[in-house]
């Protein structure tokens, strides 16, 4: 449903996917969707050019998240919510099954 919103299905999985994980970086979402790097670096572009999402450097990795001062996120974040609470666990484990990054051990798995 984000992509008839958004015009691509690019741009509804990259904010799913910022909703889930918090922070993303753009080879991981290649990676993980199957889809060209310049196409998930164009539309990063296009949602920090916009004020919804603001990124910095850690390392040579540009890492993004939602940006929390800009008035337009919170009822973005609340529309993604309504998608993903209504996604099914299946459709959940399929689109986020790559962790971002190590579990710290003994760190409970949190779930939204």
């Amino acid at each position: 449903m984000l992509d008839k919103l958004f015009g691509t299905q690019t741009a509804a999985f990259i904010l799913l996917h910022l909703y889930h994980y918090g922070e993303v970086y753009a080879r991981a979402l290649a990676r993980d969707l199957d889809i060209s790097l310049s196409a998930v670096q164009k539309q990063l572009q296009k949602f920090e050019e916009a004020g919804v999402v603001v990124s910095k450097l850690m390392g040579r990795t540009r890492i993004y998240s939602f940006n929390k001062k800009s008035p337009l996120t919170k009822p973005l974040m609340e529309l993604v919510d309504v998608i993903y609470s209504s996604m099914s666990i299946s459709d959940k484990e399929h689109l986020f099954e790559t962790r971002q990054r190590p579990r710290r051990s003994g760190k409970p798995v949190r779930g939204r």
